[in-house]
């Protein structure tokens, strides 16, 4: 004889917080959705620019550290650009051990083009990390000729002929001090393909490019990989002085610039390309984790708060689909399932822009956990005394600077 009875409290309250847990999800993605800034959508471009009066002056500066291997198909593009103006290329060589110095003399005298100034700063004294002791040399080398404009652009960093050219059109017709385009990363390895277009598209979640380049509102960011900045404006922003113990870089830079009054703008790139490989799965992971607890302010509360957090946003949707179609709960699954695909439809922008397939998009939760566990071992790594790292340099975060703020 059956003795069918009511549910126990115990597992109706389960069913409630699955349920619940489907729907705040979905609320978030919504949100997401129509008020962050619209981040999903990739038409954010280099503005609109005619030809200025006058071509300016401008420094290239690029900072470089055992990047032999990148160079070949980097550092030429820049010697080649096609720039009315007078411009100059200042490669400024961290302590490589890999010729990178050598091998950028040889390039220049091979290809030709713009003059090539190479460089060595010596190690970096304390409070600086090695990429911004190096920027600093280089833009102190590149003032000495007086330039209107600074091109801050790493070494894995290949321009189009006309690069130069339309970023400092961009600048003069919009009145910015600081223009920034995210260069489009590799995608050519299996790894790169699901992690790559992830990076882009959390990092416009958080810095909504269209916020960026709006007077007035407080986000602040820009790409590393190029940087247009006008010398008066570095000059005011104390840059790289004043953010020259930064681990994040751009950001910090791009928000000293906006917090003494500057104009800044940033975008997806057309004509910049990063030609540095990420083969595996290791090399992606060590270029996140390098940075990702720094973006948490090295904070354990703000990690203790990031980590549910990503588990509610992009892992709970496929959970609770899974859980309402084994458990016989309608509503957590179509609150999941709605979830789910308000993210894999802002993720799909993304992979356009990539040239990808769309079929990866379903896929953002998995690459979200593959995140989630590196923003984990970040704060592990810089628990263990290891800190953030550069090109085999480690670097553990000094006591605020007075400056900071």
């Amino acid at each position: 004889m059956c003795s069918c009875g009511p549910p126990a409290v115990g597992q109706t309250a389960a069913v409630s917080a699955i349920v619940w847990i489907a729907a705040v999800s979905l609320l978030v993605w919504l949100w997401l959705l129509c008020c962050q800034g619209f981040f999903w959508r990739t038409d954010v471009r280099l503005p609109p620019r005619g030809t200025p009066a006058d071509w300016p002056d401008v420094g290239v500066v690029v900072p470089a550290r055992d990047e032999a291997a990148v160079l070949p198909a980097s550092l030429p593009s820049l010697l080649a650009q096609d720039y009315p103006g007078r411009a100059e290329v200042f490669l400024v060589d961290d302590g490589s051990s890999d010729g990178t110095g050598e091998l950028a003399r040889e390039l220049a005298r091979r290809h030709g083009g713009l003059p090539l100034t190479v460089c060595s700063p010596g190690e970096p004294p304390a409070g600086w990390t090695g990429k911004l002791w190096a920027v600093r040399h280089g833009i102190d080398l590149a003032r000495a000729r007086g330039p209107e404009y600074l091109l801050l652009t790493d070494a894995d960093i290949a321009h189009a002929p006309d690069s130069l050219r339309e970023l400092v059109a961009a600048a003069r017709a919009g009145g910015f001090d600081l223009v920034s385009q995210m260069a489009r990363l590799r995608v050519e390895s299996r790894w790169e393909r699901l992690v790559v277009p992830a990076f882009v598209y959390f990092f416009a979640q958080l810095y909504p490019f269209r916020r960026v380049g709006r007077r007035g509102a407080r986000t602040a960011a820009a790409a590393g990989g190029c940087v247009l900045l006008r010398t008066e404006a570095a000059q005011r922003a104390r840059v790289p002085d004043a953010v020259r113990h930064a681990v994040i870089d751009d950001v910090a830079l791009a928000r000293a610039v906006k917090r003494s009054g500057g104009h800044i703008w940033l975008g997806l790139a057309d004509k910049v390309d990063s030609v540095r490989p990420y083969p595996g799965l290791r090399e992606l992971w060590r270029m996140v984790s390098r940075s990702a607890y720094a973006q948490l302010r090295h904070s354990p509360l703000l990690l203790a708060g990031t980590v549910p957090g990503l588990a509610l946003v992009y892992l709970a949707p496929p959970l609770a689909v899974a859980a309402g179609l084994v458990l016989g709960l309608p509503a957590a699954a179509v609150c999941g399932a709605l979830a789910w695909l308000v993210m894999a439809g802002t993720y799909a922008p993304m992979l356009r822009y990539y040239r990808l397939p769309l079929w990866p998009a379903p896929l953002l939760p998995f690459t979200a956990a593959l995140y989630l566990l590196m923003t984990v071992d970040s704060a592990v790594q810089h628990h263990r005394g290891r800190g953030a790292a550069w090109k085999g340099r480690t670097y553990t975060r000094p006591d605020p600077l007075p400056d900071e703020g």
